[in-house]
């Protein structure tokens, strides 16, 4: 190689040591040894990192097992046309540059070169400090691209994360968050953290705490297989020209929900908040950052949560609102194993405040609409109280006026009916006779409606037992039979297997079975059918009774239940309200279903007592016996003192006849 021609023109360039990336090395081939050795040992001294190749052969091995940033490559090679090679290295490896060497000074060769591919082009003899020349300047030229596709990456990320916070900040502005959407919101912070436009991270976990605060629980995550599906989802999404929250669930459609690795992994993870010492609690309740790397941070790393991740290097930061800790992301590179930086970690930090204002705002959310549910069964229950008052106030009035009239008739009914009776036994005038039964039928109603009147306000306490509710409900029915054959009504029963006993007060069961039997007789004066049907569910037992009556004309059946309403020309309407109420006292409810000229359907649920409450009930119902056998005594003391009485009402019962008989 020359020596003696004049001194190039000083380039300014970058300092040698940043013309090569870490690990770069220059490679000259060329199968002359006494051109390799020189140029090598020339480079080497000028501080690059220099090796060596004679053929293609050993060109392709070394390529292959270094990393070279540029190649001095002869043309003619001995087991290659160096022109027939350059296009294959270029095509194979673009960030590779080569110089082409040859001993041919010629203009068309030239040119081929630089066509297929080759950042120049040198005519042997060539002077050493040339060569330098061009090397620095390919390398500078090739440092400079890359930086520039690198501030064109950084700009395209600050891009997206602008573009990411910004769809983020219209969604959580323009609607109430809900647990769906905050899934989502969250879903979409881990997209931007493992995205290949986002932070890069290989795999993004999420952790939060509970809504009492004292657990730290696994919640998401997106991992490597999402990661990898994702990158080809994104173009394609980015070519439809879709926003960030259209490629999320676009994402979340095809990805997102098939990750299960992770989201299963995570999901494993529960502290207690308690365990202070833990890293993952500090980071969130210090509300810092904890970069672990290899095992290591400046708190002690716990080995269960290494195992957990199968990873020794990861970066934990917290999420937290102005009040409260929320929990924790963690994120690591699990695949590419590339150091995690502190410009990562800030970038990273920035991710979690967003997802901090998401769950924020999603509690505040739910915690609102808490208070709304809260303040609308207040106002129910005011209601419903208030309804309840009314109510009671009403009933108490009836209550009241029933007594006195119950008190101020029941004696003159009692007296004229008494003597009605008398009358028709000793009258034999066929006429008189008439008006005598009028008067005791009459009489007879008007004690009867005295009776309802006292059932109705008399407020008795349940006097529960055992009752097999089949034996009940058919001996019930049994009692109005005579009724229905004289009125051509068929029954039909649809009751559950025997052996169901229920814990009632089989008195007022029974009377509002016979109540409601003997409305479904008066409505089908010409005929009809009686269904009675019963079956048991989730604990309750439902009493159907329905008629192929006249039914309630439209506007009625909200007012049956009333006190003392009735369509009836004879009657007090208590049977129904009674009915209710007896329902009510067992923890049942009552319904009516009707229409006009359909039929009636009346419904009584009863709750099923459960075999241990049974058995509670038996042992209570043991002490109840030994009460009842200590009552018995004392009702055989009363029935003595009865009989005494009894005897004493026989002597007046006997004297009044006589009194009777001499006033008439």
């Amino acid at each position: 190689m020359r020596h003696d021609t004049p001194v190039l023109h000083q380039h300014a360039s970058l300092s040698i040591d940043a013309l090569l990336r870490p690990g770069e090395a220059v490679l000259i081939v060329d199968d002359d040894q006494m051109i390799r050795e020189p140029l090598k040992i020339y480079l080497q001294d000028q501080g690059l990192t220099v090796l060596e190749a004679g053929t293609a052969d050993e060109l392709h091995q070394l390529i292959a097992s270094h990393s070279i940033a540029l190649v001095l490559l002869d043309i003619g090679l001995p087991d290659a046309d160096g022109l027939e090679l350059l296009p294959q290295l270029v095509e194979t490896y673009p960030d590779l540059a080569v110089v082409m060497l040859t001993g041919v000074s010629d203009l068309h060769v030239a040119m081929e070169c630089i066509r297929n591919g080759a950042e120049d082009y040198l005519a042997k003899p060539v002077r050493l400090e040339e060569i330098l020349f061009v090397v620095r300047k390919v390398l500078e030229r090739r440092r400079l691209i890359f930086e520039n596709y690198q501030y064109q990456a950084d700009l395209e990320q600050a891009r997206f994360r602008m573009q990411i916070f910004h769809q983020l900040s219209l969604k959580m502005n323009t609607a109430y968050l809900s647990t769906v959407e905050l899934d989502e919101i969250l879903q979409a912070i881990l997209v931007g953290i493992t995205a290949e436009e986002g932070l890069r991270f290989n795999r993004a976990f999420l952790a939060l705490f509970n809504d009492q605060g004292t657990l730290l629980e696994g919640r998401l995550a997106i991992g490597a297989e999402c990661r990898e599906e994702a990158s080809k989802v994104w173009n394609e999404m980015r070519e439809q020209q879709l926003g960030f929250m259209d490629i999320v669930r676009n994402l979340k459609e095809t990805c997102l929900a098939g990750d299960v690795g992770v989201n299963h992994l995570i999901r494993r993870l529960k502290l207690p908040r308690t365990a202070e010492d833990h890293l993952l609690i500090q980071a969130a309740l210090e509300r810092r950052s904890i970069l672990v790397s290899n095992g290591s941070a400046d708190v002690p790393v716990p080995r269960e949560l290494i195992e957990l991740l199968g990873e020794d290097s990861f970066v934990v930061v917290p999420l937290f609102s102005p009040s409260k800790s929320l929990g924790v992301i963690i994120a690591d590179h699990f695949v590419t194993r590339k150091p995690i930086t502190v410009e990562m970690v800030s970038a990273l930090e920035l991710f979690a405040s967003q997802a901090s204002l998401a769950i924020e705002h999603s509690r505040l959310y739910e915690n609102m609409e808490k208070k709304i549910v809260e303040l609308k069964e207040l106002t129910e229950e005011l209601e419903k109280n208030k309804d309840l008052l009314v109510a009671a106030e009403r009933y108490s009035a009836l209550g009241q006026m029933a007594a006195q009239l119950v008190h101020a008739i029941r004696n003159p009914i009692t007296s004229i009916g008494g003597v009605a009776r008398l009358l028709a036994k000793r009258v034999t005038e066929e006429k008189w006779q008439r008006y005598l039964d009028l008067l005791v039928r009459e009489s007879d109603r008007v004690e009867s409606t005295l009776d309802e009147l006292f059932n109705f306000v008399q407020q008795t306490d349940l006097q529960k037992a055992p009752v097999s509710f089949n034996e009940l409900v058919l001996k019930t029915v049994l009692l109005l039979q005579p009724a229905m054959e004289k009125q051509h009504i068929t029954s039909v029963f649809d009751l559950p297997e025997p052996g169901l006993v229920l814990e009632l007060d089989g008195a007022r069961i029974r009377q509002s079975i016979l109540q409601l039997v003997k409305n479904s007789i008066e409505a089908m004066p010409n005929g009809g059918q009686l269904t009675i049907s019963a079956r048991q569910e989730d604990g309750w037992v439902q009493l159907t009774i329905s008629d192929s009556g006249i039914g309630f004309p439209a506007g009625y059946l909200e007012k049956a239940t009333d006190p003392f309403f009735t369509t009836k020309t004879y009657g007090t309407g208590l049977g129904l309200t009674m009915v209710e109420r007896a329902v009510q006292a067992h923890g049942g409810t009552f319904a009516l279903h009707s229409r006009e000229g359909a039929g009636t359907e009346a419904l009584i649920r009863l709750p099923v007592q459960g075999t241990e409450d049974r058995g509670q009930g038996t042992e209570d119902r043991g002490q109840k016996t030994e009460d009842r056998g200590q009552k018995t005594e004392d009702r055989g003391q009363k029935t003595e003192d009865r009989g005494q009485k009894t005897e004493d009402r026989g002597q007046r019962t006997e004297d009044r006849k006589k009194t009777e008989d001499n006033r008439w």
